[in-house]
């Protein structure tokens, strides 16, 4: 067995993801049907059931690749940066960055699971909870050492969180304004709510 080929296991897998993506992001959750995606991939029945057992779970599966890109794309940001500040524009300018690159998953993930039910529900939150305890330490940390006045890190991460989806879910919804140029003004109000001005 040769070891240079790429496997063609996981390749039908992420083929298949691919294709849940362009298919869940076009025709929505409730009118899509596997036959749309085993089509859209190329691939057959039985190659779909075997990595995901329905449609919902392809489409939680989605939700938690999301949900680690951005987990992963924020942290690798604010790693790159030793000043506070710093690392918020740099999240920033990833989450949105990673939000342009992927809004099909980015529209699975926050608009489409949003009253889907209780599997859906939780797993949408969860997305916004793991946003959140980024925010949230990394807030404790700089009112700790002093760089922020004190605050609740918390409350202030979960509006942070809420601020980012709402533009977000506009930008998914009507494709304006740009995520890049809502980029300035949502900085200086996120700096603004702890009590900084923004430095250029």
């Amino acid at each position: 067995m040769s070891t240079q080929n790429p496997d063609p296991t996981q390749e039908t897998r992420t083929r298949i993801l691919e294709a849940a993506v362009k298919v869940f992001a076009t025709k929505g959750y409730h009118d899509t049907k596997v036959d749309d995606i085993v089509s859209e991939s190329s691939t057959s029945k039985g190659s779909f059931y075997f990595y995901f057992p329905s449609k919902q779970d392809i489409f939680l599966a989605l939700s938690d690749t999301f949900a680690d890109l951005l987990e992963s794309k924020i942290t690798q940001a604010m790693e790159k940066e030793s000043h506070g500040i710093q690392q918020m524009d740099s999240a920033l300018r990833a989450s949105l960055g990673l939000f342009t690159q992927y809004r099909g998953l980015a529209k699975i993930a926050l608009v489409q699971a949003v009253g889907l039910g209780a599997v859906f529900e939780e797993r949408r939150r969860a997305i916004n909870n793991r946003l959140t305890l980024i925010i949230q330490s990394r807030l404790e940390r700089a009112a700790a050492d002093g760089s922020i006045p004190p605050l609740h890190a918390e409350i202030t991460a979960r509006a942070w969180v809420g601020a980012l989806n709402e533009i977000v879910i506009q930008w998914i919804y009507t494709g304006t304004p740009p995520l890049e140029e809502s980029l300035p003004a949502l900085k200086i109000f996120l700096l603004r709510s702890i009590g900084k001005e923004s430095e250029k």
